[in-house]
């Protein structure tokens, strides 16, 4: 069957190149999900929101039923254990409870939940089955309680990252310890202190290193060779190159992931994002100031992901008002617009498919716009009802001005009334004329001065 070629910018060879699925059957792709301990911070939606735009193109051409995607959940960390000291919480309850925010939080941006969501304290065993690998092939090594894979036993260390290993080095905080052979060597276990989460393993009781978390989850899952890999750019070293590293040699010649898909940084007003600087917002944050969440989506989606984002006040109003323009214009039936999904297809351009989508809006093609802006998880029902909340107030206002102007018999007012909720695209929906919904064209200022 021919397929559209699809193009993608892949980190390991650092050119856009022609996606070529090892299995048009089952198109595979991991992205390396959370750290449950907090809430997830704006940067963090970027690297997820691009993987649902990739999602939802790969299932646009293979077929819903033919993609898998596997996000994981970290939920045994350093930084779990450190929240749990700091607030006398048990752990299982600080994860359950953030892993739940993380998922509210990544629905209100418009996105699909992936087709596997693994956690890594579900997979300990296939942790320990892998490190057992890696020590029988001279890959890695235990000492004092911990094993560590020996990064001279892999001469391709360093291919992904572009970096020499003195590079790398000095611009890597590398933990100096007696029991290291060599001072880039990596943790895949180490040992758990009285209190600490633990298992019981070769080595003794303890715990995964961060980056075997990964290898595992995805091998259990997807296999030792799969599609796509990604995440933001910050994790290409040391995580992904460690992850990659290992991941080869537990399975010669399998080959890991294909391409390294990276996304670039977030700025906020034009400086990086930073608690010191008072422009550090999680998601939530920016929800609860009632920013909706497709807004935050249109934003991130308005740059490519291979360029730095900036995001700004004046950039969420300037979406807020195209997304209420383009609601007004939608109707149903139409098909999706070449043109988008030709964007789309090279390299993810969704700032290409935006322009065509303003380009239908202006043509007045409800329909097709409807259509095609769904593909980049826009103008969906489930994620649109903000768009008349906030006009409610002055809505209800109107509609019970006309009740009122019914029951005093001024029919002259209540028809003035009638013909101005018509223009506004207000759509009552009951009999009794309270209830109502706003219908194609809504246009709330044009109720203003009824009341």
């Amino acid at each position: 069957m021919d397929r559209p070629e699809i193009r993608l910018r892949n980190s390991m060879t650092r050119r856009v190149e022609t996606f070529a699925p090892i299995d048009p059957a089952n198109v595979r792709l991991y992205l390396c999900g959370p750290t449950v301990y907090d809430r997830a911070h704006l940067g963090n939606a970027r690297n997820v929101i691009l993987f649902d735009l990739l999602f939802r193109l790969l299932r646009h051409d293979y077929g819903a039923d033919h993609v898998t995607y596997v996000r994981n959940f970290t939920d045994v960390d350093d930084k779990i254990i450190a929240r749990a000291d700091e607030t006398d919480r048990d752990i299982a309850d600080i994860t359950a409870e953030t892993t739940g925010w993380y998922l509210d939080d990544m629905a209100a941006l418009g996105t699909l939940e992936p087709t596997h969501m693994p956690r890594a304290t579900d997979h300990i065993g296939d942790m320990v089955t892998m490190i057992e690998g890696l020590i029988a092939s001279d890959h890695a090594y235990a000492a004092e309680g911990h094993v560590l894979f020996s990064v001279a036993s892999y001469e391709g260390y360093g291919a992904l990252s572009g970096r020499s290993v003195d590079d790398m080095i000095a611009g890597a905080r590398v933990e100096v310890a007696p029991y290291k052979r060599d001072a880039m060597d990596f943790v895949l276990w180490k040992p758990s202190g009285e209190g600490e989460p633990g298992w019981d393993s070769p080595w003794g009781r303890g715990r995964p290193g961060w980056h075997i978390e990964c290898s595992a989850m995805s091998k259990a899952i997807l296999g030792p060779h799969f599609d796509i890999h990604g995440g933001g750019n910050d994790l290409m070293f040391p995580h992904h190159e460690n992850e990659r590293a290992q991941s080869c040699c537990a399975d010669p010649g399998a080959g890991f992931a294909n391409i390294w898909l990276h996304n670039e940084m977030l700025m906020v007003e034009g400086r990086k994002m930073s608690k010191s600087l008072g422009n550090f917002f999680t998601v939530r944050d920016l929800l609860d100031r009632g920013i909706p969440g497709e807004v935050i989506r249109f934003v991130f989606l308005s740059t490519h992901y291979s360029k730095p984002m900036d995001w700004t006040e004046g950039k969420a109003r300037e979406a807020e008002a195209t997304l209420r323009k383009w609601r007004a214009l939608v109707t149903d039936g139409g098909v999706i617009d070449d043109a988008v999904l030709a964007a789309l297809r090279d390299d993810l351009n969704a700032p290409g498919a935006i322009a065509e989508l303003h380009r239908l809006a202006k043509a007045g093609d409800g329909a097709a716009l409807k259509a095609s802006a769904g593909v980049l998880g826009l103008l969906g029902e489930d994620i649109g009802s903000w768009a008349a909340e906030g006009d409610a107030p002055l809505v209800e206002a109107v509609l019970a001005a006309r009740l009122e102007a019914r029951a005093n018999k001024d029919w002259a007012r209540a028809d003035r009334i009638r013909d101005a909720l018509l223009a506004a695209g207000v759509v009552v929906t009951d009999g009794k004329g309270r209830g109502w919904d706003a219908g194609p064209g809504f246009d709330p200022a044009k109720l203003e001065g009824l009341v």
